[in-house]
């Protein structure tokens, strides 16, 4: 699938929630889950292969050997706690990384792909991609908790790079 990137409208708005569980959510699970493996990526909204439904896809054990892919539909954040700095990076902001504060330890409640009931209680880098996830559906990226100067530096650099882009084509 394809990965939209900043400053794509599709990553600023918000998605809706799903109200079925059918055959064609199932198939899109599995192509995030494979689009993020690919990529290689850690967690992915659905806004970012542009569908506006409230699905994430995550791996539950992000840096360890072997996959361990969830998926989390309709995920609501229900508690936060403490504060963790975090070097994120996003597919859908390529060649940027910045410094998050992030709650260190968070609550998320959704459905599994089966539509069962699903508490997820996560820390450091779990929390971290949970919360990015989510803020994802939301139509917000990790540059939009960041200073104004350092998204202005990366804007400048993407404006550059799209340029380079143009002059290859």
């Amino acid at each position: 699938m394809k990965i939209y990137t900043y400053p794509d409208q599709v990553l600023k708005t918000p998605a809706e929630p799903i109200t079925e569980i059918d055959e064609d959510l199932q198939h899109l699970i599995d192509w995030m889950i494979e689009t993020m493996y690919a990529a290689p990526g850690i967690g992915l909204a659905a806004n970012q292969v542009g569908v506006l439904k409230r699905v994430i896809v995550f791996d539950r054990q992000p840096r360890e050997k072997g996959r361990d892919p969830a998926v989390l539909i309709n995920p609501e954040i229900v508690l936060g706690e403490s504060q963790i700095k975090w070097e994120e990076a996003c597919l859908s902001v390529p060649d940027f990384s910045a410094e998050v504060v992030r709650k260190a330890q968070v609550k998320v409640k959704g459905v599994d792909r089966h539509g069962n009931p699903l508490d997820i209680e996560a820390e450091d880098l779990l929390a971290v991609c949970l919360q990015h996830e989510v803020d994802h559906l939301n139509g917000t990226l990790f540059i939009d908790h960041i200073s104004g100067l350092k998204r202005a530096l990366y804007k400048k650099k993407l404006k550059k790079m799209l340029k380079q882009q143009e002059e290859k084509g």
